[in-house]
């Protein structure tokens, strides 16, 4: 649920999959790791680490990291979209990840996309995640096929010629263009970095989902030039982009350009 990251001679740094108070650093509703709930991070850590600490959210935490390392280098306003086992994302502005008044902001995965759909593990129905998130894909695959699966063996199955598989992957990719074309209009991004794992599917989602976007989104291509459109790149990390992220935060703090 959480990863650590020491930077800076006494300094540590936690991310953490949920929200964090950008004021006390206490973890909020974290549906992901529900038991995190109100846990206060600096005073969890900062015995055991003997040193400062710092926290954010995951998502941020990557942001971060494609910011200073990744695709985002020399931009400062972008959309980071996750899609992964869940969906998280980050919005930067001015080159500082957007927060919110609680270290809600970019919990994309929670939009609301369908009130008569599924129950959410957020407590909520038909939330982003439930649609566009590996998830549910890999747990139908794991009942049909008799053993485990991760996401790798869920893209190699598609790969290999299986067409649920594609099909399942299609359908995620659908359902995130959906959801971006919703934060599009409400944010307008020249750039969408892509992290997570399934944007390893390639084409397999990634053409889906612009074809979504496309489809749902306010402004059409044809109707702008290339220059104001919104443009969609994968992220440069994946496995490690959060502690990456972490220490990116440290160095940020510490006004270190890393």
């Amino acid at each position: 649920g959480a990863k650590v990251a020491g930077v800076v001679p006494s300094t540590c740094s936690v991310a953490v999959a949920g929200p964090i108070n950008p004021v006390d650093g206490r973890v909020l509703r974290a549906s992901g790791v529900p038991t995190w709930a109100g846990t206060d991070i600096r005073a969890t850590f900062g015995p055991v680490l003997k040193s400062p600490i710092f926290a954010d959210n995951e998502s941020n935490c990557a942001a971060i990291a494609e910011m200073m390392w990744g695709a985002a280098i020399g931009v400062e306003d972008f959309v980071f979209f996750k899609i992964d086992l869940g969906v998280g994302g980050a919005i930067v502005n001015r080159g500082h990840v957007v927060r919110g008044i609680a270290g809600s902001a970019g919990e994309f995965g929670h939009m609301m996309i369908d009130p008569a759909g599924p129950l959410c593990r957020c407590g909520n129905r038909g939330c982003l995640e439930l649609y566009a998130s590996a998830r549910t894909a890999l747990a139908d695959t794991e009942r049909r096929l008799g053993r485990p699966f991760d996401m790798d063996g869920l893209v190699a199955l598609a790969r290999g010629g299986d067409e649920v598989s594609r099909r399942q992957i299609a359908e995620m990719g659908e359902a995130a263009g959906k959801g971006l074309a919703i934060i599009g209009t409400a944010i307008n991004p020249a750039l969408v970095v892509l992290g997570g794992r399934m944007p390893l599917a390639g084409d397999m989602l990634l053409g889906p989902l612009s074809e979504s976007f496309e489809r749902h989104t306010l402004v059409k291509r044809a109707e702008i030039a290339p220059e104001a459109r919104t443009r969609f790149v994968p992220g440069v990390f994946t496995d490690n982009d959060a502690c990456l992220g972490a220490v990116g935060l440290v160095l940020r703090h510490h006004g270190r350009p890393g």
